[in-house]
């Protein structure tokens, strides 16, 4: 994990939604979220086994189980956040995908194109989706264009 920031950088624009994650092992997760997927560490606090992640504005909190303040309503089974997946817009899916295959990562499903109604028209994005360590599931998608619904 990198030394503490001692500031926020100054192009860090805050998400309004943000979700907290608790993971079983923090580094674990960073190799996952920042050396796979390309997430940033925007500033942590390693005392609290804490990172705050960001990937072109699409953010997430990462915090180590079991330390400090962990809101937990219900007992901590695996795979963690199921009913839920997270969707992360990227420009390309091709990146991810490639450094996740040279590290042997197994995908929860394969890259698709698909289309989805969004009122009179029908959005294409590319996408696969992925669990990280603890099992949460990310949905990595890429706009391919929009066209008439129907």
């Amino acid at each position: 994990m990198k030394t503490p920031s001692a500031s926020i950088p100054a192009n860090f624009a805050w998400a309004r939604l943000v979700p907290e994650l608790l993971v079983a092992d923090l580094d674990r997760s960073l190799r996952f979220w920042r050396d796979l997927c390309g997430f940033q560490v925007a500033f942590d606090r390693p005392e609290d086994r804490f990172a705050y992640l960001d990937l072109d504005g699409a953010q997430v909190m990462l915090e180590q189980r079991g330390l400090g303040r962990n809101w937990v309503s219900a007992p901590l089974e695996v795979p963690l956040g199921r009913g839920i997946n997270f969707q992360v817009g990227v420009h390309s899916i091709q990146p991810i995908l490639a450094t996740l295959q040279a590290a042997g990562w197994p995908l929860f499903m394969q890259p698709e194109r698909k289309w989805y109604r969004t009122g009179s028209f029908e959005t294409g994005v590319e996408q696969f989706l992925v669990q990280d360590p603890d099992g949460y599931l990310i949905r990595f998608s890429a706009p391919i264009g929009e066209r008439a619904a129907g």
